[in-house]
């Protein structure tokens, strides 16, 4: 029997005494309204609750409180009169009850509201005094017929409400205009670079602020209205949230942008960027590292341009790892599920008006996965996610860990990233002009691309398979072979089987396009040497890289010589923004002219820090120093008391480090090769360094090495300990879990950036950018980006680019550079002051890497490159192009 019916008339109509003392209570009609709602779902036993409120302009409807639908959407889910069973309630104005929402004509799908699983509908018009006012809702998860009684009895509590809803429409407080347009921030990545919206989000609650891990979704969720406008009114945030708002909506409606001038081939067919990893902020963990970070940057700067540009990833439901150190340093791996409620994300909406669902069949049965979009700016960001009802077991954690599991899990998450990713674009309508490869693991879109071109034009496989690598730019990143993924043929075959006979070749000629020698049987399936063999541009990301990799791939050209290797190169860059500190972001306002972070890939943009004032310039470094040791404390207490360290070790660690001191930083993936441990080489001559009272010396650590590598968790474990060594104490701390959160505080603070991989295994580096913004020096080998970067007055060199054949000389080599370079350049002129205290030869130097460096390795100038060398050839868009016989 129905509930409701149970219930006697009486105990379903609200009383005028309730309402009153709801009001009295509250003060707020919005508040008021927010309990009326959740009186009446608990009243009438059912899943929601909702009211819509007409607006000002009487044609559309917002929804103003709701106990069932996704907070966010209060204040922000508009409808016209015209749409939906809400607008038809208030067309008619009568009621309107449905057992199936769905099949009613008028049913419009809100994807952000999260009604996904609520069939049943009843709506009755809130009138006051004659007028509409707007619509009164309860929905249930099952379909339900309501009776005329039910009907009445909602419509008597709409004529109680009613007046709360005109006075809430006459103070025109219920859309709550602060509230809307925090979550219109909130809900596009876009404010993660925006030092405006960042420090609106941190002062609406900066401890919650913190502990929320900078997210402001989780922020808002949390927060009730009335207390964000409370706390608006309080410290006056109206105005600078009506700033923020402003600037946001004229950055996405501008159409004066360098890719409007430069890229207009691409609006129609955008460039399809795929990337296993994407490193937006530290509140969307679906990124481990530097390939993670640098498309984010990537993303974002195509963004600041206006470049048309949809990246396809996958979202990995618990991220790659939460790192914690036991007591005797060794890492340990914690995984947690991320809360999808708490993200940016809404399911990405096909052409067909529903949530993309995109399916890929193997041998062994099919693997489904839904789509998730992600606002980054102008851009849009689309993840994969296999936890999909249907799937099996084993499917529905393909996606849950980056760089988790075994081979089997690898080449099904690459499946996703590659077929499924191309698919999920064609779901939406979009139809790439140019597919970008950010490295090897979303290889398998190319073959996904061939098969649609092939059933779009009716083409045999060689035939489209001539056409589309024209379209295709693949970037490699790594010189080491550990980075290159290779499958054995029967998995292959497996996951790929059924893609294989569509294209209509056999299992030996797929397996072809992995190998280096085709008809090497034995041989694995490499993605690397499928994006090599089916992009027409191919890139390495720096000079040096260059040379490795044309070196590294001859075998696959070996008709000519290494030179002639069609690898070339497109050095990495930084989005600026996102790692500037804001008192940087001040200071350049104040001398490098106004817009001058819309021109930062132009050299002359930066010429004016030369006339910066030395003084200004090194007290917004020490500003930004003491917030680096002020972090560095707080996460070695807390470190330190989850491992219940004793008190005395607490009180210590509240005085870590000196703000006088020379703070070096290294922070990066703890592999072997980039030698964490190098500056170890000789501890008694270390501690002689940090210990020298005059010129002392102290380090931050971070970094994360891979679960599988005992290597590089032993040198991590190397560096964990010296915090315990006695002779180093208050000189070394290693800072857990490294992040985006954790690399901004370094990169922003740090006095010099330590860099010391054996080279030339460093395909560029990009942390060391980072720092260069904000006036810290690099101390870094010859390697990767370094190389073309160092000029012998812009920072410091280890060695002088020279390897050694034997690996333990070249260690030795390179061992006795750093302290070389440490004892006799780096801490003397740190230490050489004038009368004022400024180290003047320093400053001298931090101006020259400012404005030698800043507009070169610049994520805005690395995307200008790839668009006029890549990506507009590649969609067929140049103006000319002049060739001669060879």
């Amino acid at each position: 029997m129905n509930p409701i019916r149970e219930t006697a008339d009486a105990d379903l109509v609200l009383s005028l005494e309730e309402i009153a003392n709801l009001a009295a209570e509250e003060g707020k009609p919005a508040d008021t309204l927010m309990n009326l709602v959740a009186l009446i779902a608990t009243r009438f036993r059912t899943d929601v609750c909702s009211a819509y409120l007409l607006e000002p302009d009487r044609s559309n409807l917002v929804l103003a409180a709701s106990l069932g639908l996704h907070p966010r959407c209060i204040g922000t889910l508009r409808m016209p009169l015209q749409e939906g069973l809400s607008g038809l309630v208030a067309e008619q104005l009568l009621p309107v009850a449905v057992a199936d929402a769905r099949k009613h004509p008028r049913y419009k799908y809100f994807r952000e509201s999260g009604e996904d699983e609520y069939h049943s509908f009843l709506g009755v018009p809130l009138v006051d005094r004659g007028v509409l006012q707007g619509v009164l809702v309860v929905q249930t998860k099952d379909p339900r017929h309501f009776t005329d009684a039910e009907i009445r009895m909602l419509a008597e509590a709409a004529n109680q409400v009613a007046p709360v809803v005109s006075e809430a429409r006459t103070l025109d407080r219920f859309i709550a205009p602060a509230q809307e347009k925090l979550w219109e921030l909130a809900r596009n990545v876009w404010w993660s670079w925006g030092h405006e919206c960042v420090s609106l989000f941190r002062d609406l609650n900066p401890q919650r602020w913190r502990e929320l891990n900078q997210n402001p979704i989780a922020l808002l969720n949390e927060i009730p209205l009335a207390e964000v406008e409370r706390r608006a009114a309080e410290i006056a945030l109206h105005s600078r949230i009506n700033y923020a708002y402003r600037r946001q909506q004229e950055y996405l409606n501008d159409d004066r942008t360098w890719g409007a001038a430069h890229a207009g081939v691409l609006r129609p067919r955008p460039v399809a960027y795929f990337s296993a990893e994407f490193g937006l902020h530290e509140s969307l963990p679906i990124y481990s590292g530097g390939l993670g970070v640098l498309a984010g940057d990537h993303i974002k700067s195509a963004s600041d341009l206006d470049i048309p540009l949809v990246g396809i990833g996958l979202f990995y439901g618990q991220g790659y790892f939460l790192q914690r150190l036991d007591k005797t340093g060794w890492q340990c791996e914690v995984y947690l599920e991320t809360d999808i409620g708490k993200l940016p994300m809404q399911p990405a909406i096909g052409v067909n008006g529903e949530p993309v669902v995109v399916q890929i069949d193997t041998r062994g049965g099919s693997i489904r996965a839904k789509v998730w979009r992600v606002r980054v700016g102008r851009c849009d960001l689309l993840l994969l996610d296999s936890n999909v009802a249907g799937n099996a077991p084993e499917d529905l954690d393909t996606t849950s860990r980056l760089y988790g599991g075994d081979a089997r899990t690898r080449i099904r998450q690459e499946l996703l990233l590659g077929v499924g990713g191309y698919r999920a674009l064609k779901a939406m309508g979009i139809t790439p002009g140019v597919l970008h490869l950010n490295e090897g693991h979303s290889g398998f879109a190319v073959f996904e691309a061939i098969r649609d071109r092939m059933e779009e034009e009716g083409l045999d496989f060689y035939s489209a398979a001539r056409q589309i690598p024209r379209e295709v730019i693949f970037t490699t990143h790594t010189p080491v072979p550990a980075g290159h993924d290779r499958f054995s043929p029967d998995l292959i075959e497996e996951h790929l089987g059924p893609l294989r006979e569509e294209l209509g070749i056999s299992h030996e000629n797929l397996m072809g396009f992995g190998r280096e020698h085709p008809t090497d049987f034995s041989e694995s399936f490499c993605m690397t040497v499928l994006g090599l063999k089916l992009a027409r541009r191919v890139n390495a990301v720096s000079s040096l890289h260059g040379e490795v990799s044309r070196a590294m791939w001859r075998g696959l050209y070996p008709d000519g010589p290494e030179d002639a290797v069609p690898i070339g190169h497109v050095t990495n860059g930084v989005h600026v923004p996102s790692w500037l500190a804001p008192q940087m972001h001040r200071l350049y306002d104040r001398h490098l002219g106004v817009g001058w972070h819309r021109v930062s890939g132009a050299a002359h943009t930066w010429e004016a820090i030369e006339t910066v004032d030395d003084g200004e310039l090194w007290e917004t470094h020490l500003s930004l120093k003491g917030q680096l040791l002020n972090f560095a404390r707080r996460r070695a207490r807390e470190q330190a008391e989850r491992r219940d360290e004793p008190e005395q070790t607490l009180r210590q660690l509240d005085k870590l480090f000196s703000p006088d001191a020379l703070t070096i930083g290294f922070a990066r993936r703890f592999a072997t090769y980039k030698r964490a441990n190098l500056l170890l080489a000789d501890l008694e001559q270390l501690a002689q360094m940090v210990n020298d009272a005059k010129r002392p010396v102290q380090f931050v650590f971070a970094g994360k090495a891979h679960p599988h590598d005992e290597p590089g968790k032993r040198v991590l474990q190397q560096i964990a300990e010296m915090m315990r060594n006695s002779d180093f104490a208050g000189k070394f701390v290693f800072i857990e879990d490294y992040d985006i959160n954790v690399g901004r505080y370094l990169v922003q603070g740090v006095d010099v950036w330590l860099n010391n991989p054996r080279r030339p295994l460093e395909a560029s580096g990009t942390s060391g950018m980072k720092v260069v913004l904000n006036g810290g020096l690099n101390l870094s080998v010859l390697d990767g980006w370094w190389a073309e970067a160092y000029d012998g007055l812009n920072g410091f060199a280890i060695g002088t680019g020279r390897t050694h054949s034997n690996i333990d000389v070249h260690d030795r080599n390179d061992g006795d550079a750093l302290y070389r370079v440490l004892l006799d350049e780096v801490i003397p002129l740190y230490y050489n002051r004038d009368r004022d205290g400024l180290p003047r030869g320093w400053i001298k130097r931090m101006k020259r890497t400012i404005r030698t460096l800043g507009w070169r390795f610049n994520a805005d100038r690395m995307v200008m490159d790839y668009t006029l060398k890549c990506y507009i050839p590649a969609a067929g868009g140049t103006s000319s192009e002049v060739r001669t016989p060879s």
